[in-house]
């Protein structure tokens, strides 16, 4: 496969595969939807190698799948046709803690609890919490809500900036540190929740909060 023999010339062997059994990890989700194997299975370390792929999947015109921690119930990231599975475990590297301005920079293969280990320390969390111990790339791909999304919003509320490698393996941001841009088209709305059809997730800098002081839960029960 002239494919492979490629992504030999960019990656080192032990992080470019067709091995059969992991093939068959990336082969499905946590959802019903029959399991479809990819053609290769490629682990980047960085942003620039994230490119260097897509640059030759655009060159041999076959897709490209993000694959975090498999735990979608949608099924989008099966590779139905077959293709190259991207690999993010690791990209799971927290970059930046910017406690004073309640902001984190991270790769996209950091998992809600390994942040949330981090910025514990700094008297900070992260608010959206889809239940699973999904990837930030992940949530951010599929525009993760959860339990205290009434109060803090959604995964699209909290994203500040994304590094994203386009299709011809450009390399874009969409935001900024700033809260709030009027100039331009809102990016971050556009690709958050994009579900991997826009572009690869390389970096994301998101809003974090203060821990609460306090908390209180309640129980309704409803008696037949």
């Amino acid at each position: 496969m002239k494919l492979l023999e490629a992504l030999h010339q960019i990656l080192p062997n032990d992080r470019v595969t067709n091995n059969e059994t992991v093939l068959d990890q990336h082969s499905s989700d946590e959802s019903y939807h029959t399991p479809a194997r990819p053609d290769v299975v490629v682990f980047p370390e960085n942003t620039e190698e994230v490119s260097d792929i897509i640059k030759l999947a655009a060159l041999y015109e076959v897709p490209v799948v993000s694959y975090g921690l498999g735990t979608s119930l949608e099924g989008s990231m099966i590779p139905y046709d077959k293709g190259i599975v991207m690999d993010y475990s690791l990209m799971n590297k927290v970059l930046e803690i910017r406690p004073d301005d309640f902001l984190v920079k991270v790769q996209p293969g950091v998992t809600r609890k390994q942040l949330e280990k981090e910025l514990k320390s700094h008297g900070l969390f992260f608010s959206v919490d889809p239940g699973a111990d999904a990837t930030l790339g992940g949530m951010a791909a599929t525009n993760a809500s959860g339990t205290t999304s009434v109060k803090y919003g959604i995964m699209r509320d909290q994203v500040r900036d994304l590094e994203v490698v386009l299709a011809d393996g450009t390399i874009i941001h969409t935001g900024g540190m700033a809260a709030k841009s009027s100039s331009g088209y809102h990016l971050n709305g556009l690709f958050v929740g994009s579900e991997g059809t826009l572009g690869c997730f390389t970096e994301l800098t998101l809003q974090v909060h203060g821990i609460p002081e306090k908390t209180m839960a309640g129980r309704a029960a409803f008696i037949h």
